[in-house]
């Protein structure tokens, strides 16, 4: 649930509305029986936004004549919900937040790089920024942007969400910052990293950069960003590290959140699905950790992430018989 994925070599830079539309539909007309409310339901991610969400659902609804909540991160108008767009990153934020106080740190004042601009980069942004962490660096496939000052975030929404641009138009409308063709940005000085871009998006010589540069914490808004070797290296050097499979949970989190709300025929108000998500992110940190504690490798979060998954999922299948 949320986390079914279907991959596709169609490349949605410079294509119109309609040829993306029609992608759609022709890729809904081929997974529709793969699919359903209780069987694989799909969300966004990578080039998958509200616009192809809708694309896709209004084809499975044509096709099967089902009304029902089989994909998720819909319109708030055809059975979507509230902070499901936000999920991802505020879910991040709040479990990178609980890690923190939990180790006798803070957020506020901190200096956070971001990678990434797309949905769950922005939104963690944004969330950092409310409590009152400065993020200084966004990127995206192209290059970075450093802004002293601080991101404003308003002008990445203007360009990425509005005009879908790229991340280099920020130094038109914000002059004092600086861009950067191609990779680098783990090269700028911080407190937290947020890699939020994509898989294996930060090696081993990235992870020792942000280690000399004074970097304290880590967590993951993307799929697996680091790659192996930068996560033992974390680890080793007892940086606060918390892996994408808890990190960046909120976006399923709220998956499951959208469709009770199908199932109920309700629909819950920003705040009430904004706390139950921050409710669910401090609870997956109390699993990881205490998990951590009971095998004797406190503060070691990839550790407990793993046990307290695999435990969920192996005692899950002894209560139900081996086969």
């Amino acid at each position: 649930m949320g986390g079914g994925k279907g991959g596709s070599n169609f490349d949605p830079k410079g294509k119109s509305d309609r040829e993306v539309m029609a992608f759609c539909q022709s890729f809904m007309t081929e997974l529709y029986r793969h699919i359903g409310k209780d069987t694989d339901c799909p969300a966004g991610d990578i080039g998958v936004g509200a616009r192809e969400v809708g694309f896709l659902f209004g084809q499975y609804k044509r096709i099967t004549g089902l009304y029902e909540g089989v994909l998720t991160g819909k319109g708030l108008t055809f059975g979507g919900s509230l902070a499901r767009t936000q999920a991802t990153g505020y879910g991040l934020v709040y479990i990178l937040d609980e890690m923190l106080k939990h180790n006798g740190k803070e957020l506020a004042g901190k200096t956070v790089v971001v990678s990434g601009s797309g949905n769950v980069a922005t939104y963690a942004v944004e969330k950092a920024q409310q409590m009152g962490a400065k993020v200084v660096a966004m990127s995206d496939s192209n290059g970075y942007v450093y802004d002293p000052d601080g991101i404003k975030l308003d002008v990445v929404k203007e360009i990425k969400e509005g005009r879908r641009g790229r991340i280099k138009e920020y130094v038109e409308a914000v002059p004092t910052a600086k861009y950067t063709e191609g990779k680098g940005i783990w090269t700028i000085p911080c407190d937290i990293a947020l890699p939020c871009a994509t898989q294996n998006e930060l090696n081993l010589d990235d992870a020792k950069a942000l280690i000399a540069n004074g970097c304290f914490a880590v967590a993951e808004g993307a799929n697996m960003p680091s790659t192996r070797e930068a996560t033992d290296l974390f680890v080793e050097k007892k940086i606060l590290f918390m892996p994408g499979k808890a990190a960046n949970a909120g976006g399923v989190a709220v998956s499951g959140l959208e469709q009770s709300q199908n199932s109920m025929r309700m629909s819950w108000t920003f705040e009430e699905v904004d706390a139950k998500l921050h409710d669910i992110m401090v609870g997956i940190f109390a699993k990881a950790n205490d998990a951590a504690k009971r095998y004797g490798v406190e503060g070691n979060y990839v550790a407990g992430a793993n046990i307290a998954g695999f435990e969920k999922v192996a005692e899950a299948m002894l209560a139900q018989g081996i086969v």
